[in-house]
C-alpha cells in the first residue's frame, strides 16, 4: 500500500503543523454566527449596515423586501451578536456589532462574483 493509504505523507512533503485548537463552544458558537449570516436578505442587511447605520425604513427602501420580514432577520441579526439596535425617537437605527462580521460577508460575495 502507499504512504497516503496510511495517512503517511510522501518523502518530499513535510507534515504541516496541526492549526490551533479551539474549544468545543468556540466553535459551536462560531457554527451559530455562521448560520445566522447565512440567507440572502441577512447578507443584504449586513452590506447596508457596513456602508452606515440604518433604520427599518431605510433596510425596506434599499433592499426592496417588507417591513415585517426585515425586522425579522434582525432580530435574528441581534440575537446572533451581529447588529445592535438603539432607539432614536420613535426609529430604531441599526448598525454592525464589529467589522469582523462584515469582512466575513464581504469576502464570502467578493468570492462569488470572482467566480461568475
Amino acid at each position: 500500500m502507499t504512504a497516503q493509504l496510511h495517512g503517511e505523507h510522501s518523502p518530499e512533503r513535510e507534515a504541516p503543523a496541526p492549526a490551533p485548537p479551539r474549544s468545543a463552544r468556540t466553535l459551536a458558537e462560531a457554527g451559530d454566527l455562521l448560520r445566522a449570516l447565512a440567507a440572502p436578505v441577512r447578507i443584504a442587511i449586513v452590506l447596508q449596515l457596513r456602508e452606515h447605520d440604518r433604520c427599518v425604513h431605510e433596510l425596506v427602501e434599499a433592499l426592496g423586501v417588507a417591513q415585517p420580514l426585515i425586522s425579522q432577520h434582525l432580530r435574528v441579526l441581534k440575537s446572533a451578536g451581529v447588529v445592535h439596535g438603539e432607539r432614536h425617537g420613535r426609529e430604531v437605527v441599526y448598525r454592525l456589532v464589529d467589522e469582523h462580521l462584515a469582512h466575513i460577508v464581504v469576502d464570502a460575495v467578493t468570492h462569488v462574483e470572482e467566480k461568475l
